[in-house]
């Protein structure tokens, strides 16, 4: 019984980090100009922040010559923490050096308008002193197992009835062949 506790404790933890870590998560289009930037907050400190970007359609018109589109990743206090220079898209990835709004912006040296495709990610990854504790585990673990006795008895309820539809199909069909009438039970 401790395996099976510890079992549906750690799906559980599984699960809390699994949307944790999806929770910031952003996808958008946007056209650039000349400047076009855009903003997403970090909750904690060194959290992993990544992404990429696309120009949507620089083949059709880009010639050898274009210098292409920047991406410059500024701080909550203003520093610089990332640059791409020059191109038509690009991965990044980095810490965040301190919580609060970071700012992503997009610049086109030329006056022809981009679409650019925006991905970001804030991941974050908890440390031990912020993981639950199994005392803080046993009131959800009760109600799983208090769903789990309820599911069961569902099924048990829907197995019952799935028999007696059966049984009856299975007599009337009887029934109808050779024209017996059993007794109602």
């Amino acid at each position: 019984m401790e395996r099976g506790r510890f079992r549906s404790a750690e799906n559980f933890l599984v699960l809390g980090f699994l949307f944790s870590f999806l929770r910031h998560l952003s996808a958008l289009s946007i056209t650039v100009n000349d400047v076009e930037c855009v903003y997403e907050y970090v909750l904690y400190e060194g959290d992993s922040v990544s992404g990429n970007f696309v120009v949507v359609d620089h083949d059709i018109f880009w010639s050898s010559d274009h210098p292409g589109i920047d991406l410059t990743v500024t701080s909550p206090a203003g520093n610089t923490v990332h640059t791409l220079k020059g191109t038509s898209g690009d991965k990044f990835e980095f810490k965040a050096p301190r919580s609060g709004m970071y700012k992503f912006c997009f610049h086109n040296p030329y006056s022809t308008p981009e679409t650019v495709s925006f991905y970001i990610h804030v991941g974050h990854i908890p440390n031990e002193h912020n993981l639950a504790k199994d005392e803080h585990l046993d009131p959800i673990n009760v109600k799983i197992a208090e769903l789990r006795e309820a599911l069961e008895s569902v099924m048990a309820e829907q197995k019952y009835l799935k028999a007696r539809d059966a049984r009856h199909r299975h007599r009337w069909r009887y029934e109808s062949v050779f024209h017996i009438k059993f007794p109602t039970c």
